[in-house]
């Protein structure tokens, strides 16, 4: 199959074909469309006044994707674009906004489909192709981790930096359209940071499928473009973030640690990734102290386990490529591509491990295990594969209710991440905001106890305080909180926030006069 004839080879099995990944990406989250806002989305849509205008569709192109009263952090004025035009046309009500992840989802499966069935290599055509392309695409569309990127609202913003990631792919690799190439890479930039990962992906499908690669002029032109795109985004991104305080985002368990602890502590997470991605049976809203804790041996067994991890990815690879498996081992190239700006082995990022970062990895994935599935003979095939999409939309349609609202998702960290100090951080928040600070108070103490490194824990024990009434108590909280995060603004705002939007006006004035 060459380069451009993708579309007249479409015919009605094909379109059935895509009509499967289409349906098995949608239905097992159905029960999203039953789900609230949760965690991250109160700050960025339900208490966020740019979103609540129609004006808001244009504004986000000027405004960082935080709130400046909480740091003005990050641009991502698409997501912000999307979330305005949804509360103008539905008055904040959150079904439109989980059926418009839910689309987004069902259009980047189809896009991962697209790509198994376009590739050169010899899994990709004939019979084999066929196989490939739908076990890829119906693998990535009831994969489990994906749901807190699906059934949380503020996931959007990994479900289109994907969709940009994945067509700019296509539209390089399958297609050689520089154009749309390039406008797909703009629009996953301008969704997530992540999207940066495109040319890298590009380049290593050239060189892993050299056939047919683009002549070296056509090649050096999309390089010129991705010049041109990063110089043009990274102007703009600059001039928007520029009056906003620089925050360096750090995941809690490597507050206070070396850079070299902190990347052997990432190698250790490797193991998690392998078993989020392969057999994601167990599902987590939060990694957090002491839930997972900081590596500082190179003789931690944690650290063994993630280098065998490593190594059995390595091992893999050179396999698939020692037998001419093309599509297998690109999909395990991407994985790793994918993951590395999310993995803190380069830089630290704002968390140890998320589920929804590992959104675009396992599109990587989905193109090597449908690769390998379709290997098979077709009635293993068919048994195998449909084994594999009934486990992951059951497991999938079960997860979704936990992102249903605050309370359902601190539920699921109390039960799934008993050791971790973050889901008595939420509860006590829970507890504030039903009127019962002396319980929010001694909640909060529990965190303290399993952690007491994470400057929000004392903010919001002098939230609290001065709900009781205590101001002595919450001037103490604060100084302590001044030890762990000189002049932490974006926490005081970020409780101030909080406090004023369950009516407590008082002591977010309160809070805001304390910022020093």
């Amino acid at each position: 199959m060459d380069a451009g004839s993708l579309p007249s080879t479409v015919d009605s099995k094909d379109r059935r074909l895509y009509f499967a990944v289409m349906a098995c990406a949608l239905v097992p989250y159905v029960p999203a469309l039953w789900n609230g806002f949760a965690l991250d989305d109160l700050y960025i849509i339900v208490w966020n006044p740019l979103v609540h205008s129609g004006q808001g569709a244009w504004r986000a192109f000027a405004a960082p994707y935080w709130p400046p009263d909480l740091g003005g952090q990050m641009y991502r004025p698409l997501p912000l674009a999307t979330f305005a035009v949804d509360w103008t046309l539905t008055h904040g009500h959150p079904v439109w906004f989980h059926a418009t992840n839910l689309l987004w989802h069902a259009g980047v499966a189809l896009i991962v489909t697209a790509l198994a069935f376009g590739s050169p290599s010899p899994e990709g055509r004939g019979g084999q192709g066929v196989r490939t392309a739908l076990a890829a695409g119906l693998i990535f569309a009831v994969h489990p981790v994906h749901v807190e990127a699906v059934a949380n609202v503020i996931g959007l913003g990994e479900l289109m930096a994907a969709a940009g990631v994945c067509l700019a792919v296509y539209a390089a690799v399958v297609r050689q359209n520089l154009w749309w190439s390039g406008a797909a890479l703009l629009l996953g930039l301008l969704s997530k940071e992540n999207a940066v990962v495109a040319p890298a992906l590009i380049v290593a499908a050239w060189m892993i499928q050299p056939a047919p690669r683009p002549p070296r002029q056509r090649m050096v032109a999309f390089v010129l473009s991705w010049l041109v795109i990063a110089g043009a985004y990274l102007a703009v991104r600059g001039v928007v973030l520029h009056p906003y305080a620089r925050l360096h985002a750090t995941a809690p368990v490597f507050l206070g640690e070396s850079a070299i602890a902190g990347r052997l502590t990432a190698v250790a997470v490797l193991s998690d990734v392998l078993r989020l991605l392969v057999v994601p049976l167990k599902l987590r809203a939060d990694y957090s102290p002491a839930e997972r804790t900081i590596v500082r041996s190179i003789l931690d067994g944690r650290l063994l386990i993630g280098l065998a991890c490593l190594g059995l990815w390595a091992w893999l690879l050179v396999m698939a490529w020692r037998k001419q498996r093309k599509v297998e081992a690109y999909g395990l190239v991407w994985i790793a591509i994918a993951f590395l700006p999310v993995s803190n082995l380069l830089f630290s990022t704002g968390v140890l491990l998320a589920e929804r970062t590992l959104y675009l990895p396992s599109a990587g994935l989905a193109l090597a295990a449908g690769a390998a599935l379709a290997r098979l003979p077709a009635r293993r095939f068919g048994v195998a594969l449909g084994l594999l999409v009934l486990a992951g939309g059951i497991r999938s349609a079960l997860r979704t209710p936990v992102w249903r609202d605050d309370f359902a998702v601190t539920a699921s960290i109390l039960d799934d991440s008993p050791n971790s100090y973050r889901g008595y951080a939420r509860m006590a928040a829970v507890y504030q905001n039903h009127r019962q600070p002396a319980r929010a108070l001694a909640t909060l103490r529990e965190a303290t106890r399993i952690y007491d490194k994470d400057p929000t824990l004392f903010v919001a024990g002098a939230d609290a305080a001065l709900t009781l009434g205590n101001s002595h108590l919450a001037d103490s909280l604060l100084a302590r909180a001044e030890q762990l995060c000189y002049r932490c603004a974006g926490s005081y705002r970020t409780q101030a926030l909080a406090a004023r939007a369950r009516g407590d006006s008082a002591v977010a004035d309160s809070l805001l006069a304390r910022i020093p």
